[in-house]
């Protein structure tokens, strides 16, 4: 059985948008229903990247970091949380093989985003992700989920926590 953690933002935490409170989606993960992997949701609202890497469990098959929108919703440049990106991958003691890189979607103007400065942001980001993969050597990957609401469909949800 493979055990995957999830590193990210309040996206994969399941941050519910339509609770007033800052409550959470249902729990449930399609993706451990699907494939019988140990999933360990490692989300956290407002995370930005870290300046010292996490302790990920040695057995730890896959680690999927997906950060970089409130370094951005801060105002960090995208070049500036590329960087950012780098030191925090540098930092893990994982094979890079076990990391895919997963780019955020490029924002519209029709979700949350404040202004036209978030989504150039955001695709400037998409790239710098890109170039970082393409030098690490690892996957760069793209879910597709819209973040709207994505707790609910988002990959992980609260199988374990560290």
């Amino acid at each position: 059985m493979r055990k995957v953690i999830c590193f990210a933002d309040s996206s994969t935490w399941g941050y519910d948008p339509r609770s007033r409170l800052g409550g959470r989606c249902a729990p449930g993960s399609i993706l451990a229903a699907e494939t019988g992997w140990v999933l360990g949701n490692w989300g956290a609202n407002g995370r930005e990247l870290p300046d010292a890497a996490p302790d990920i469990p040695a057995d730890t098959d896959l680690l999927i970091v997906m950060l970089g929108t409130n370094d951005l919703l801060q105002g960090r440049r995208p070049k500036a949380t590329a960087e950012r990106m780098e030191r925090f991958l540098t930092g893990l003691e994982l094979a890079r093989g076990k990391i895919p890189l997963f780019a955020l979607p490029s924002r519209s103007p029709r979700e949350w985003v404040p202004g036209q400065m978030l989504i150039a942001a955001s695709r400037t980001f998409a790239g710098c992700c890109r170039t970082l993969a393409g030098r690490w050597n690892v996957s760069p990957a793209y879910d597709g989920v819209p973040l709207r609401g994505a707790g609910a469909q988002g990959p992980c949800r609260r199988d374990f926590a560290p």
